[in-house]
Order: C-alpha cells, then structure tokens, then sequence
C-alpha cells in the first residue's frame, strides 16, 4: 500500500495529536523529543513525565518546534525542525552538530532538523524521505535561509533507534551538502534554501 503523508506544525491545539503518536513510551525510552533541548544531566535527571510535561509546555509556548506527519487522519510521524537557537544542545561544542561559526547557534536564519519519528510499523518503508521534505517546506514557509541535519551514514538495520537522526542518504537525496565531518559517520549537513 502506498503512503502519502501530510504535514501540519504542531500547535497547542495539536497536542493530543502529538501525544498519541508518541504513547505510550514517550518515543525512545521517554524522551518525547527532549533529547537535544536539555542538556544531558537534566534530562537524565528527570522522568519521563517530567519530559512529557517540558515538550507539552514548549509546544503551549510556541511557535511550533516542528511538524506532525498524517496518514488517514491519524498522526503517525514526527519531525523536530526549527531554528537552531531553539534546540540549544544541537549547539554544544562538544556535539557533531555544532555550527562551524558561533554565530550560527543564534542567526534565526539558520535552521535545524534535529529528529524524526515514526509509527514503528511504517519504518523501513522509506518515508523518510517525505519526513526530510515537509520539514524543508515548513522551515523554507517559515523563513528559514538554510536547513542543516546531522545524519548518520549507517544503521545496523532500517528500522534502528539509531534513525531518529536520518539516514545521510536521504538527506543527500533531497539536496544537502556536506559542511564537516566531525565524526566519520556522522556529516554535518546543510541545504540551501534560496531565500
């Protein structure tokens, strides 16, 4: 069966949506897409409730940290995609992500797509690279001039926890260049939106 998904950023009227995709363990392990907005120590610090009710707050405050991906009218994916000030340990110097100038963490400008989820019955099944495109459709909506993404090269197999980031090959797909090599299976990648 062929799926074709739709993409609309999630809002506070969209929580219950979100919710239910990521029920009932918070998406990997509890994290509810916290992973890359907490320092490690207080996110290891805190319940998986705890990262529940920080995301939920975050979605109220908007504006939308990134977009919920439909099949049928359900929510089924998910992608974090937003300006690199707003996911801070994307930032870190210590990460394979961090920007190559320091300015970058903060230029509104630029953008980041930090995470993808979805339903674990739909992986494999290469909707990934639908994922990658709404997320450029939102960010290039938004005003966004560049997206960047630090994928990973290779997963044991297709449907790995190890995706939450995407694979290189879909992002290399979809137009994005290599910027650095941090580490050697993980390229900081950038698009060049035209704006």
């Amino acid at each position: 069966m062929e799926i074709t998904l739709q993409f609309t950023p999630v809002t506070e009227d969209r929580w219950a949506d979100f919710e239910r995709l990521f029920e009932p363990n918070g998406a990997y392990g509890g994290c509810w897409c916290t992973a890359l907005r907490l320092p490690h120590s207080a996110r290891k610090a805190m319940s998986a409730a705890g990262n529940k009710a920080f995301i939920r707050t975050r979605i109220g405050l908007g504006p939308p940290p990134g977009i919920l991906g439909y099949f049928e009218g359900a929510p089924v994916a998910w992608v974090q995609v937003g300006p690199r000030h707003d996911i801070p340990q994307f930032n870190s110097p210590r990460t394979v992500a961090r920007p190559l100038e320091e300015r970058e963490a903060t230029d509104p400008k630029i953008w980041a797509l930090s995470c993808l989820f979805m339903q674990s019955k739909l992986r494999g099944r290469g909707l990934s690279h639908q994922l990658v495109s709404g997320a450029v459709a939102f960010a290039r909506a938004s005003g966004a001039r560049y997206l960047d993404a630090c994928p990973i090269d290779h997963a044991k197999q297709p449907k790995s926890v190890a995706l939450w980031v995407g694979p290189t090959s879909v992002f290399e797909a979809a137009g994005f260049e290599v910027l650095a090599r941090r580490k050697d299976s993980r390229p900081l990648m950038r698009l060049d939106l035209g704006q």
